[in-house]
């Protein structure tokens, strides 16, 4: 006598990225190891170490940097001011990348451009070095190169 034969339970659906394949990327808050991940998701597992960590709310717009400490990759909320490194605890100044200041050249008198935030900045044209931000006078120096 035959044996009914009950159907196999369907698989899963296997997993089907957006259409348009769209992926983000995150920092890993175990490991620090760069994470792609697919959009919608809400959180990451780290394959290295297992860590979840999660996504920020759609429409979070990120910028990252490396720490000045440790360097190591920092991912932060873009239009923060500074952010703390997770590893050595050094607070890192976060800047945009449009953010520039001008000072003149304490020698030649050349308007110079430079990062804001830099202590110094040294001209192109006489190779003398003007400090920033503190007292000017007394720690300029002009380089023999």
């Amino acid at each position: 006598m035959p044996v009914p034969l009950a159907p196999y339970p369907t698989p899963p659906a296997p997993y089907t990225p957006p259409a348009n394949g769209a992926q983000s990327q995150l920092v890993c808050s175990g490991c620090r190891n760069l994470l792609l991940y697919p959009v919608g998701a809400t959180s990451v597992c780290c394959a290295v170490c297992n860590v979840v960590t999660a996504v920020p709310p759609p429409g979070t717009e990120m910028a990252q940097l490396v720490c000045g400490g440790c360097h190591t990759l920092l991912m932060y909320i873009r239009g923060a001011t500074s952010v703390q490194c997770s590893c050595c605890h050094t607070v890192n100044l976060a800047l945009e990348a449009n953010q520039v200041a001008h000072v003149n050249c304490g020698n030649c008198r050349m308007l110079l451009m430079y990062q804001y935030g830099a202590r110094s900045v040294k001209c192109a044209v006489c190779n003398f070095v003007t400090a920033v931000g503190a007292s000017t006078s007394t720690t300029e120096q002009k380089f023999n190169t």
